[in-house]
């Protein structure tokens, strides 16, 4: 995962928005939305994954549109979560051909047999202009798809298939494990020297429950080889096999700091699962997988349990490395515009020193057998005290739909079937799921297929325990009508434009094509299933066109719900269960097995752990030598560009109106912006921004219904979003804040893109009462989600909220205090409805007005001059008057350390401060600076020493906010100790040369952020928005090339006002904060958040 995503994901104060001073963020947020399910599957990554799960693959269609998200606003993600466009994608292109191209360079067969290969298969790939060879090694078998293009950003990647038969977490802990030091780069993390000083456009890895995968991906061809080679050195030959510290540090392992202390639990994966086992909807997922699988490897967890982890021992993972991490178990990926032949000879320099071995044969997936019957199980999960318990119950059916993998063609129908049924708000099976009024949010991940055989799950939270046998009536019942009615001509229609057009459309946001393109391959090739097919959608989306056309749709998607879900006796129903006790008990069950554990050992015993505890954090905390630190390869300043990337923009006006027009090639897809200023909105007015933006795309017209009108969206266009955006500006004290209303079409589709915007803006009526309590119902569910499994983020809101205007208005929209709100209006709803539709109506008149708006067009010249005319339209349809004043924000909260405690097993720790208001001037420098305090000091102290999952800091330049965050962290008050003692760090630093160009161009690498043109585009629009200029641009880049180890020290003293004047906010454990407050009396003050 790209390493700026690591920071906010809810605050809409410019957090993100710093990188908007060079390139896009690392924009998160998926054009469709499908349905706010949670998938059941799990992955688990060596760097925190992006937040909003752009790794996560949503639901359904897996198979041909996984893991691509079109970029999207980097602030307020929260607001529109379940709305957005569409998050499937592949480019648009003519019928593929079965000829290999003759423009794109291949690998004849005499270089293939010098490298010790053989051709297995050679197709060329028209949906993604591509040359696919599969080649085999002959020696180890191991398998190689080799894909040629003219796409600059490059990807590899290298695949074992990895079973574990127990909830130790062996393959996670092994993925994390494998990066800490190999043969060639004997140091103690080359992963992070990657991360310090690459270009790379991806870095991670990642475990599935029946694989582990490690991806790269580089538009700089150097760099990039780099990147393969550091891999390929790690899987094969790691040091972690002969190095129980590097199993205690990223597994587990006993803590005594002195013999008088208890002993305690350690360990990075070990403290990020007791993370993911505190969130109800991954209890959930988790039980599910286990209930549907309970005779093959999915019936256990790959990423490990907390309860069992402790219980693996070094000997089995050494030997699991030993069995499973070899050529002949392997499938590797090549992608992008290198020279394939290279590819074969680095690749034969590691292969050749392999024999071939059985592990391709031991580590096959049985499949699970089909169930005679149903099976029910009930599960606890931990909530905090107070509330009505009894509406807090989950219940989810799930189904595993066959006992072998499906075809193709079945597959491509079952995703339509799974986006019919939940992939809208207008969805029939989602729509009466959330108007019944039985439950809060939709539970479930739809269609899964990533395993080796699909499953279908559904159902409800927040709901009372009578209502749950009712929620499992209403599913069935819903799915039986359906069957026997079929679904509206429009909904297939409008269902079969969305994702024709994603996939023709290809937009994967800043996740790398050939990444999304790999994992949909090795979805069938880990099962020694054709690598070629899932790539090719375009034969079985005509199959099943046509067929529709011809039969029906009735006759398509009828007997598969019949088949796959009402006649399908394996069937697992999951409810859950709230206690408010489970945490406690958890945690006391943990420490009572460590007081065992303790009193079984003898004093002399204890005095060696504890000798043990201070070496491994001593070997932690050593810097590695410098001889080690250059064994990683790394580019030069000179191969960095000295000027930033442009994008054209032509500033022009229509009808009065400012236009910014991007001509860029697109593919045909016109994508636009129409920004209208929010500043003269009523202070009181900023919490319902989320719902109204929600309200404009599910609320209904006069003559339309929302469902038509969401129809109506779905046949015309790639999609509409609605979604405020808020940033502070440099050196003004009135923040940024706008809505933005983004939409995107094919460019003979512009006249009905603009046609619907006006729909939504001016046509839509706010009166639907018992739509908007849902809406509300929906929110507090995400919100409190969100609290639970990315606590930073709350935590860097709140603090935010505390130091800056455009932190406050951001925090009221998605913080502690918009929960607050929306538990408050739930039942303002049912009291003073007319009220709020009223504020919405005024919301409105506030903020459409032709003076304020902006338009931001992106698309190639010619659809550019095509499209005047609709926006000429569309503008002069657009009220004249002129805005009101701007309305006085001028709000903090009050500057106080926080502990907002929650249920669950880990805290989030965050301290920031304003380095403006001490006078702090912005150099470019300070980007390379927090850059290495993260990759450096935090990671080794927070994470490596501390046993968080993360730590990391980021310097928000447009309000000055320097801000610290720990995710998943065992610690309070350490970490707090950690981030006071940085300005200590930064003046004892000693920097070799070679140490800081790998800091230098590592920064480059994020200000360098690769892009689609769509995100070019936008990225323009917020620099023109927050007032950067290029020649800005060009003088922060200059200042971070000329970075020295003199600007390090003298930012000592600028950070030592986080640890002086600093304010702290925890998103903690009960068990945690009461331990904190003993330490240091009344130093938070406590809030209870669920």
């Amino acid at each position: 995962m790209e390493r700026a995503v690591l920071i906010r994901t809810i605050s809409s104060s410019s957090l993100a928005c710093n990188r908007f001073l060079f390139s896009s963020p690392r924009l998160a947020r998926s054009f469709l939305s499908k349905s706010p399910v949670v998938a059941s599957r799990r992955h688990y990554h060596r760097l925190i994954p992006d937040l909003t799960n752009r790794l996560l693959p949503r639901r359904g269609l897996r198979r041909f549109f996984r893991l691509s998200v079109a970029s999207q606003s980097s602030s307020l993600r929260f607001s529109l979560s379940n709305r957005h466009f569409s998050s499937l994608a592949t480019r648009a292109v003519a019928s593929p051909s079965t000829q290999v191209s003759p423009e794109i360079a291949g690998v004849n067969d005499e270089v293939a047999e010098k490298f010790g290969f053989e051709k297995v298969s050679e197709q060329f790939i028209g949906e993604c202009k591509s040359k696919a060879v599969l080649f085999k090694h002959k020696k180890t078998g191991a398998e190689v798809m080799s894909v040629s293009n003219d796409d600059e950003n490059k990807v590899f990647g290298i695949v074992f298939r990895t079973p574990p038969k127990d909830s130790t977490g062996i393959p996670h802990i092994l993925e994390h494990s494998v990066l800490c030091g190999s043969r060639k780069y004997p140091l103690k993390e080359p992963f992070v020297e990657l991360l310090k000083g690459s270009l790379h456009t991806f870095l991670n890895a990642f475990t599935y429950p029946d694989r582990t995968c490690y991806p790269v991906a580089s538009t700089n061809t150097k760099d990039f080889y780099n990147l393969v080679d550091v891999y390929l050195d790690a899987v094969f030959f790691p040091k972690c096999i002969e190095d129980f510290q590097t199993f205690q540090q990223e597994g587990w392992h006993y803590e005594l700091n002195n013999t008088a202390e208890d002993i305690t639990y350690k360990g990075v994966v070990f403290n990020e699962m007791k993370g993911v086992y505190s969130q109800p909807d991954n209890i959930l997922g988790r039980t599910a997988q286990q209930a549907l699988f309970p005779d093959n490897t999915y019936g256990v967890d790959s990423g490990g349990d907390p309860k069992v982890i402790p219980k693996l021992t070094f000997e089995e993972f050494k030997e699991f490395h030993k069995k499973y991490y070899h050529p002949s178990n392997a499938r590797i990926w090549f992608y992008g515009d290198d020279d394939p032949s290279e590819r074969l000879h680095i690749l034969s320099e590691y292969l050749d020193m392999f024999d071939a071995s059985k592990a391709r044969e031991e580590s096959k997936i049985a499949p699970q057998k089909l169930f005679a019957e149903p099976v029910r199980i009930v599960e606890k999960y931990p909530v905090g005290e107070g509330g009505d318990l009894k509406k807090k119950h989950m219940v989810c059916l799930n189904w595993l739909l066959s006992d072998k993998p499906l075809d193709l063609q079945t597959e491509l129908e079952l995703g339509f079937l799974d986006h019919l049924l939940l992939g809208t708000p207008a969805s029939p099976l989602r729509k009466a799921l959330l108007e019944s009024g039985l439950g809060d949010a939709i539970v479930g991940g739809g269609v899964e297929d990533e395993l080796l055989q699909p499953q279908f799950g559904i159902g409800l939270k927040g709901v009372s325990e009578d209502n749950i046998p009712k929620v499992e009536e209403l599913i069935m019942s819903t799915l039986q009508k359906l069957s026997e009615e079929g679904f509206e001509k429009d909904a297939v229609e409008a269902s079969i434009n969305t994702i024709e057009f994603s996939l023709r459309e290809n937009n994967t946001g800043s996740f790398p094509r050939g990444l999304s393109l790999m994992l949909r391959s090795i979805g069938k090739w880990i099962y020694d299933m054709d690598p070629f097919e899932p790539l090719k959608y375009e034969k079985p989306l005509i199959a099943l066109k046509a067929r529709i056309a011809e039969e029906g749709s009735k006759a398509v998607f009828s007997p598969l719900i019949e088949k796959f879900i009402l006649n399908n006796p394996h069937c697992v129903t999951i409810e859950m269960q709230p206690d408010p006790e489970k945490a406690s008990r958890d945690e006391a069950a943990e420490k009572e097995i460590l007081e065992k554990v303790k009193a079984s050992m003898r004093e002399e015993d204890l005095a060696e752990l504890a000798h043990a505890t201070e070496e491994l954090k001593l070997k932690q905390e050593t810097p590695d030598p410098l001889e080690a630190l250059r064994t990683v390869p790394s580019l030069s300043l000179h191969d960095i560009p000295k000027e930033p990337i442009r994008v054209p923009t032509e500033i022009g006006d229509i009808n009065g109106v400012k236009v910014l027009q991007h001509g860029l090639f697109t593919n045909d897809v016109l994508y636009s912006e129409v920004v209208f200023d929010m500043s003269s909105l009523k202070q009181e007015l900023l919490p319902l921004i989320p719902l109204f933006c929600q309200s404009l795309l599910e609320m209904g017209t006069k003559d339309l219904t929302f469902v038509q009108l969401n129809q109506l969206i779905g046949r015309k266009t790639g999609g509409i979003s609605v979604y405020p955006f808020t940033s502070s500006v440099q050196g003004k004290e009135d923040p940024c804040s706008h809505i933005i209303v983004r939409g995107k079409s094919m460019a003979g589709c512009a006249e009905d893109l603009f046609n619907l915007m006006n729909c939504v803006l001016q046509e839509v009526q706010f009166t639907d009462q018992q739509r908007f309590k849902q809406f509300v119902s929906q929110s507090k569910a995400r919100m409190e989600n969100r609290l639970r499994g990315s606590g930073h983020g709350i935590a860097a809101a709140r603090m935010d909220a505390k130091l800056n205007m455009a932190g406050w208005i951001s925090e009221q929209m998605g913080g502690i205090s918009y929960l607050e709100f929306l538990q408050a209006l739930e039942e303002k709803v049912d009291n003073d409805w007319d009220g709020i539709s009223s504020s919405l109506e005024e919301i409105r008149k506030s903020l459409l007005s032709r003076k304020g708006c902006l338009v931001n067009m992106t698309a190639d010249s010619r659809t550019l001059t095509d499209t005047e005319k609709f926006v000429s339209k569309f503008l002069d349809l657009l009220p004249s008057n002129s805005p009101a004043e701007r309305a006085s924000w001028n709000a903090r909260l009050p500057v106080n350390n926080e502990a907002i405690v929650i249920p669950t097993q880990v805290n989030y720790v965050g301290k920031a401060a304003n380095l403006y208001d001490v006078g702090y001037q912005l150099d470019g420098s300070a980007y390379v600076i927090s850059k290495h305090i993260s990759n450096t000091w935090l990671w080794d102290r927070v994470r490596v020493s501390g046993g968080a999952y993360g730590g990391f800091c980021d310097f928000d330049t447009h309000s000055g906010v320097f801000s610290f965050l720990s995710y998943r962290d065992p610690n309070l008050l350490k970490t707090l100790d950690v981030y006071d003692a940085t300005g200590g760090f930064l003046r004892e630093l000693e920097m070799d040369d070679d140490t800081l160009t790998k800091a230098i161009i590592g920064t480059i690498g994020d200000v360098d952020a690769y892009q689609l043109p769509d995100a070019k585009g936008y990225s323009s629009l917020l620099r023109y928005l927050l007032g950067i200029t290029e020649e800005e641009r060009q003088r922060r880049r200059e200042e971070i090339l000329s970075t020295s180890l003199k600007d390090f020290k003298e930012f000592a003293d600028v950070i030592d006002a986080v640890k002086d004047k600093g304010v702290s906010v925890a998103v903690a454990s009960p068990d945690d904060f009461e331990a904190a407050d003993k330490e240091r009396p009344n130093f938070f003050q406590v809030k209870k958040a669920l």
